[in-house]
């Protein structure tokens, strides 16, 4: 299937490309990749990119026009992430996009949508996901931090953990079990929480490449307002569910596999020994190139179908099962191709490429794990795609 963008498509991927051109230092591709980048410039360039994007209503851009976005379709949205996945654009949290403001526009009363919505939009308030547990990720209706009614206010107990940018978010978007006794997908209910607010603890999660993306987050007798309470209480799981239906192509996937794997051929083309040392190598990237393609064909399906009204469930999935994997196969193609030295983590004067490969083959681990599980991705394909019986 082809996929042609039409003409005002095209000027925006173009309008995206000139903006990041313009706001991005010539060499920060090359310095994030390589970790070469320390993480005060990178927040203050993150800071400095938030402000110049909202200011564009693109934080956004899906909103309709009323809430501050500009009402932009499925296709323009997936321009967006791919173009920004590619440039490797240093952002905040885009959570309050995605899914904390349009839960807000469905289900919040006009009170909330106009003390939530606005900060969103212009990029004040960065959100985390109060979502997965110890005991309950990938069957998130088993969550049992509580949320108890006491008068004006619900008490909080309990923790979280993976929660992704939870150290430096100011706002928290909560899932909490509030009838202990109903059906696990009926008693819960959703909650605006400050993550600052007395009985927050917030501790970091280190991966094994030594990077800080998820923390642990507790809650003791944590007080907040009834008024903070989004949406029918006991309604939470079915909100939760509604309100996830932003760009899910997972084009982002694609476009960074396709940067790492220009890198590679780069380092080939100026080093001879590598294809000589590894003839499979040469095979190996023409696998990854193939693949890729498949990838975007994939990936540029889901807003088509969006664009005609139609629900990509299945598709969604199969774009996140099988852009996970091939981001493990890249980075896997990559340590292979470069030997012994590719393995070597930055800061040693005989790592490959500057030890990033070897950095991206440690993170990459988590890709079939983060944000869903290939094995309900598979799940979902099977039974809502296939039509499949459970087993």
């Amino acid at each position: 299937m082809d996929f042609i963008f039409n003409e005002h498509e095209q000027q925006f991927r173009d309008e995206i490309r000139t903006f990041l051109a313009d706001q991005l230092p010539g060499d920060w591709a090359d310095r994030a990749f390589l970790g070469d980048v320390p993480q005060d410039e990178q927040d203050e360039l993150a800071k400095k990119l938030t402000a110049a994007l909202a200011d564009k209503k693109w934080l956004a851009m899906a909103w309709p026009s009323e809430n501050g976005g500009i009402d932009a379709g499925h296709v323009q949205q997936m321009l967006y992430k791919e173009e920004t996945a590619y440039a490797e654009m240093p952002s905040g949290s885009t959570m309050g996009v995605d899914w904390v403001g349009p839960a807000v526009m469905l289900f919040g009363n006009d009170e909330q949508k106009e003390k939530y919505l606005p900060n969103i939009v212009n990029g004040i308030d960065q959100w985390c996901t109060l979502y997965s547990e110890p005991g309950a990720g990938s069957d998130l209706a088993s969550l049992q931090t509580r949320a108890v009614r006491d008068g004006d206010e619900y008490i909080i107990n309990g923790s979280k953990i993976w929660t992704s940018g939870g150290h430096f978010s100011n706002m928290g978007w909560l899932a909490a079990r509030t009838d202990p006794d109903a059906p696990k997908h009926r008693g819960i209910s959703t909650f605006v929480l400050e993550m600052d607010a007395p009985g927050v603890e917030v501790r970091p999660l280190v991966n094994m490449a030594d990077e800080h993306v998820f923390n642990e987050v507790f809650f003791e007798d944590v007080r907040i307002p009834a008024t903070n309470l989004v949406g029918v209480e006991n309604r939470g799981w079915y909100q939760v569910a509604t309100a996830l239906d932003y760009e899910r192509s997972g084009v982002a996937a694609y476009a960074g596999g396709k940067r790492n794997l220009e890198r590679l051929v780069g380092a080939a083309k100026e080093d001879s020994s590598l294809m000589n040392e590894r003839p499979n190598s040469r095979y190996e990237l023409a696998d990854r190139w193939v693949e890729l393609q498949v990838g975007y064909n994939v990936a540029y399906r889901i807003p088509f179908l969006q664009a005609q009204g139609q629900i990509p469930n299945h598709e969604a999935s199969v774009s996140k099962l099988y852009g996970s994997e091939l981001t493990q196969r890249i980075a896997r193609t990559g340590i292979q191709m470069l030997g012994l030295s590719g393995q070597v983590l930055p800061g040693s004067p005989h790592s490959a490429l500057g030890g990033a490969l070897a950095k991206n083959y440690l993170t990459a681990v988590s890709s079939t794990v983060a944000a869903g599980t290939s094995e309900v991705q598979r799940n979902i394909i099977a039974q809502r795609g296939l039509g499949l019986p459970r087993g």
